[in-house]
């Protein structure tokens, strides 16, 4: 069903209305025949999309609220989270920065809502990869993380004024006699710290 404007060859065209066999709905502009422009996009599950179109794809600016409670606001490139935008998950968790083919990739800070930790840094795919810092109630690590773990040098920084320099360690699996069939998990990098360093030169009392 469509109520609204039509251009001269009947085509769906200006605003209008409609509701889709699927049981969506769609209210906001079109352009010959194709959702383009902004519109509200409800669908049969619960889920809305309100925000700009370009020949039926969500493309440019839109907030996106999925049915589990979650919620996007911000780029959209060709139906897909592409751009600068804000993730707010269902469990409370936040995620601001870029994305691209609707993961987060690019630089961007995920807040844990649970225990108020931040990891600021870069993403490839949706995953943890790269220069960060991860951001404790009172202190803070910065290095290098590499499929979502820390990996390499780095160091800890203390709010009360020190920091522990070492580097993140892959542990090697030990083999055993009878191998098993399915292979474990692959085991936590191990923390190896080689000094404390005062943060600043008038920094108070750090024992080394």
């Amino acid at each position: 069903e469509y109520e609204g404007g039509r251009n001269s060859e009947g085509q769906r065209h200006g605003f209008g209305r409609a509701l889709l066999p699927s049981g969506d709905t769609y209210e906001g502009q079109y352009q010959h025949g194709l959702r383009s422009g902004t519109g509200t996009y409800r669908f049969k599950n619960g889920a809305l999309y309100t925000g700009d179109y370009l020949q039926n794809k969500k493309h440019g600016k839109g907030v996106f609220f999925y049915p589990d409670g979650s919620k996007y606001a911000g780029e959209w490139v060709h139906d897909q989270r592409q751009g600068y935008g804000e993730y707010l998950y269902a469990n409370g968790d936040t995620y601001t920065g870029e994305w691209a083919n609707n993961e987060r990739h690019g630089q961007g800070t995920y807040v844990y809502k649970d225990t108020g930790s931040k990891y600021v840094g870069c993403w490839v795919n949706g995953i943890q990869d790269g220069p960060a810092e991860l951001i404790h109630l009172n202190y803070r690590f910065k290095g290098r993380f590499l499929n979502g773990k820390p990996l390499g040098r780095g160091k800890f920084i203390f709010d009360i004024g020190c920091e522990q320099h070492g580097e993140y360690i892959q542990p090697v699996q030990e083999k055993g006699e009878e191998e098993e069939e399915e292979s474990p998990l692959p085991l936590e990098p191990i923390w190896k710290a080689s000094e404390i360093t005062k943060l600043t030169p008038w920094s108070p009392h750090c024992e080394e």
